[in-house]
């Protein structure tokens, strides 16, 4: 049974909604009115999650996973592309990649030059910064991904149900084509209520407080002999620095 997706959060009104309930969700036309830019130069970026190289970190042995991964500093307006460097999750987050340091190739200069890139970081950066007033400074880990179905089932989340050792943890959902599954699941890290719904509008964006709520994907599969595929843009805001294993 496809589960309705919850009412959409007035843009207006996200940190009010991530204060009382740990996340907020935001329409295609609600993340647009944030950018000056609109959503037709988010739409030009598109084309870049068809060149992913493979994840082949992947310890299930899978080969449903493609991605790069660049890190930035944003404080207030200015967004900054730091020297590519080794993603890292501490096992107590990720039991199944914690305690590795995994090189991915970075993002294109194609999408992270753009203005209405670092017009998304900014946007984003002030919410959270509204979310947490005393930090000054957001050390932000942006990751592409491209789930597929060329095994038979992609699976978005592999790790299963987690939370990511950050403060916010943004996903937006990029594309579907040709899949069914691929369910979002939200439940309080500290209690027994959570949602489940399907994301299926390009660029609608989900905000979690990681603090308070897990999260996961279900995994997909594809609709014809054709496959399909689910992408992804996840991008983690943390104070004080990147994760690492220092």
């Amino acid at each position: 049974m496809t589960r309705p997706i919850p009412p959409f959060t007035d843009p207006a009104d996200v940190e009010a909604a991530v204060r009382r309930d740990g996340y907020a969700l935001v329409s295609a036309r609600g993340l647009a009115s944030w950018l000056p830019q609109g959503l037709g130069d988010l739409q030009a970026l598109q084309p870049s999650w068809d060149d992913l190289p493979p994840d082949t970190y992947l310890r299930d042995g899978g080969r449903y996973r493609r991605r790069r991964h660049s890190c930035f500093v944003v404080e207030g307006l200015q967004v900054e592309l730091t020297p590519h460097r080794a993603h890292w999750q501490p096992l107590e987050y990720n039991a199944l990649h914690g305690g590795l340091e995994r090189w991915f190739e970075p993002m294109l200069p194609e999408v992270t030059a753009q203005p209405v890139w670092a017009a998304l970081l900014r946007r984003l950066g002030a919410t959270c910064s509204a979310l947490a007033p005393a930090v000054p400074r957001w050390f932000v880990e942006a990751h592409q991904f491209r789930i597929d179905t060329s095994d038979g089932i992609g699976r978005p989340t592999p790790e299963g149900a987690h939370r990511d050792g950050v403060d916010f943890v943004v996903v937006v959902l990029v594309a579907r084509r040709a899949i069914k599954g691929g369910e979002t699941r939200v439940f309080q890290a500290e209690g027994p209520h959570g949602l489940r719904f399907m994301m299926r509008e390009p660029w609608t964006l989900l905000l979690l407080d990681d603090a308070r709520v897990i999260h996961e994907a279900t995994p997909i599969q594809p609709l014809d002999e054709a496959g399909g595929h689910r992408d992804t843009l996840v991008l983690t805001f943390r104070a004080g620095g990147f994760q690492g294993p220092g």
